[in-house]
């Protein structure tokens, strides 16, 4: 896949290196999603950086699926993720695989680990595990089942294995040091005792290994270089490399692949944090768990597949991790640089359309009576190979509400009492009268037309300062256009959420529906077809549309809050 890419980051810098040191041969990286819901925005910072810094050295990347909590974990999110990686334009070259397809390797190396002595079967409660494991100031201090014979460690262990004892009854740990400033260092547990039934390997298992234990050894055995991952792995990568080390892949060796390499290196970069948006997995199943949003493609979600369907694009989605940049520090990135993104890219490939979402009935009151006129219009302004079509005009046509106002202030340049407009690719019209209800409400406006003003006839000369979108109310497409908001109404770091239920702080205002009319040529539009709407902004067909009715979502405005 071709990208336009930076020239240097400091993850480069560090591979650079250790390729001109020959720590390994060939550059290959794996992007490894946990199969418990799917990709979001977020995800995509370790996506571009893993399949795009594999296309830059010509190496490989892997699609792994780390499938060790069958609680969570279903093949829904599995075929969901591949699903976006495709749309966003990468592809595995270096294979797919499953955390789960190693279990046995892993458990294997488990026993070595115990023969070795650097495993030990422990019985200590959670809680008691906690209460040992000691604080940032203070350090742990050993399980009494620490010093269990290998021979009974190995014991219970097979004996978990085979299903003889209660969840919670031991768990497997490293023997690392209680005593370590590292946190994650003091003794790890490596194996929990779990009856739930595997998505992949169904009830074959009853133990399941740790993250920190076989998320290592799954890149060492496909033969990773450079495990590229967030900054919260930070604290886990001496974990990460005593795993490693111990398995015996620090050693010069060849992988499956004929290339040489040293074991993986980890390497952290801050994570993906947007302004006003759910970042975290759980909190964004609660969204949907809660019926707050309609599903993981609710438009307002940060999903790749919510963004697909409101109408962004992959071209704008890599564009805006590429502008954000890999850096080792924490920072919220402003939501409004998303939106320049996709406007940048729409811009210049979305076709023009004419609708109004608040519409107001005008009467052309001295248009011929069933005259219809048809009147070309470009498809896009700086596009004319995108072509034309003909759009009908009649007596009774649809301008926006909001493009009216009967006492305007002084430079307002729309449509006014005695005011005059033109008509977009059309005609010059003048207000000569309100129509009211009895309510006191606009029924409509009578105009008239000016016949020798028509767009591209030799009276087309005569200028005035407003122009208007409008449709013809003849054939006009019903529509329900969805306007969006971010999810959240005020800011709060995510270390601050627990302590002000993020729930509380959702933007009542994250859903508009307006009722409008559109072009008759929409109607004819697919699912995920998106248009600029004059003076409005960008609109993608929603699938929710019915042959009655056409649904469009916002994408996004024609106004920039960003400034590159």
């Amino acid at each position: 896949m071709d990208m336009e890419t930076p020239r240097t980051n400091f993850i480069w810098d560090f591979i650079d290196e250790d390729l001109a040191q020959g720590r390994c041969e060939k550059v290959h990286t794996r992007f490894p999603p946990e199969p418990n819901g799917y990709l979001h925005i977020g995800h995509c910072k370790a996506l571009v950086t893993n399949f795009g810094t594999a296309a830059k050295y010509e190496g490989l990347c892997n699609l792994r699926f780390d499938d060790t909590n069958p609680a969570k974990e279903d093949t829904e999110y599995v075929d969901g993720i591949m699903e976006d990686i495709h749309w966003l334009g990468f592809d595995w070259n270096g294979g797919l695989y499953y955390a789960s397809d190693y279990y046995q390797r892993c458990y294997d190396i488990a026993e070595d680990f115990i023969k070795r002595d650097l495993a030990y079967v422990d019985e200590l409660t959670q809680e008691e595990i906690r209460e040992y494991r000691g604080t940032l100031t203070q350090p742990g201090k050993n399980s009494p089942y620490r010093d269990r014979p290998v021979e009974e460690s190995l014991d219970l262990f097979r004996r978990m294995k085979a299903g003889e004892f209660p969840e919670g009854k031991y768990v497997l740990r490293a023997k690392i040091d209680m005593a370590s400033p590292n946190m994650n260092m003091r003794d790890p547990a490596m194996y929990r005792i779990l009856y739930l039934e595997h998505h992949r390997t169904g009830n074959d298992w009853c133990i399941y290994p740790m993250y920190d234990y076989a998320h290592p050894l799954g890149d060492a055995f496909e033969g990773i270089t450079h495990s590229l991952c967030s900054l919260e792995f930070e604290d886990h990568r001496p974990l990460y490399d005593w795993v490693v080390e111990k398995a015996g892949f620090r050693e010069p060796h060849k992988d499956k692949f004929g290339h040489t390499s040293t074991g993986p290196r980890q390497i952290e970069f801050a994570r993906l944090n947007l302004t006003r948006t759910v970042m975290s997995k759980r909190y964004l199943r609660r969204l949907v768990e809660e019926g707050y949003v309609t599903g993981w493609d609710d438009p307002r979600m940060p999903t790749l597949r919510a963004m697909r369907r409101r109408g962004y694009t992959p071209e704008a989605i890599r564009d805006f991790i590429e502008r954000v940049g890999l850096s080792k520090a924490d920072s919220i990135v402003d939501f409004a640089l998303l939106e320049y993104c996709v406007r940048n890219d729409l811009g210049a490939k979305a076709p023009r359309m004419m609708a109004v979402l608040h519409p107001l009935r005008v009467v052309l009151t001295n248009w011929p009576e069933n005259k219809t006129d048809y009147l070309p219009m470009e498809n896009h302004p700086d596009h004319p190979e995108f072509g034309e079509r003909q759009v009908a005009l009649g007596k009774e046509i649809w301008i926006d509400a909001d493009d009216f106002m009967e006492d305007p202030p002084k430079k307002f340049f729309r449509l006014k009492p005695g005011g005059e407009v033109r008509l977009k690719g059309a005609y010059i019209i003048r207000c000569d009268e309100v129509v009211k209800n009895a309510d006191g409400s606009i029924s409509h406006l009578n105009c008239t037309v000016d016949l020798d003003s028509r767009s591209g006839s030799p009276g087309a000369e005569r200028k005035v300062k407003g122009t208007l979108q409008w449709v013809n109310a003849a054939d006009a497409v019903p529509f329900e256009a969805r306007l969006y908001e971010q999810l959240l109404s005020e800011e709060a770091p995510d270390e601050e959420a627990d302590k002000k239920d993020f729930i509380a702080r959702l933007n009542p205002n994250s859903l508009r529906v307006e009722n409008g009319f559109a072009e008759p040529a929409l109607k004819e539009a697919q699912a995920g077809n998106t248009f600029q709407f004059l003076r409005i902004g960008y609109f993608c067909k929603d699938q929710d549309s019915t042959p009655d009715k056409a649904v469009f979502n916002q994408v996004v405005g024609l106004k920039d809050s960003y400034k590159p």
